[in-house]
């Protein structure tokens, strides 16, 4: 995991082979090998994970995403931050995402 001090001002943007559906009222995230998708890696996103997939643009840093979640869920900046860092360290271990240079 990458320290949170510096992380929190750069920027990512979806990986170009992630395929995002809803299924059944549940969001997934669908890696995209070649023309085959890779069911083995499929990422299933409860309502905060959506929101932050969906922000995840190339334009935002994370601190501007923190903040936009701030304003649309009621939960406490600290444990916000937290929860996002280490959900963007999952999705970008996972090549699901990538950092705007």
């Amino acid at each position: 995991m990458f320290p949170t001090e510096y992380h929190m001002t750069r920027v990512y943007r979806q990986g170009e082979n992630i395929v995002s559906r809803n299924v059944a009222g549940e969001s997934l995230l669908v890696p995209i090998r070649g023309h085959v998708a890779d069911m083995q890696k499929i990422f299933a996103l409860d309502p905060v994970g959506e929101f932050i997939w969906n922000h995840l643009d190339g334009k935002l840093s994370l601190n501007d995403v923190l903040d936009e979640l701030l304003e649309t869920f009621p939960v406490d900046r600290d444990l916000a931050g937290k929860d996002l860092t280490e959900f963007i360290d999952e999705l970008f271990q996972a090549s699901l995402i990538e950092e705007v240079t």
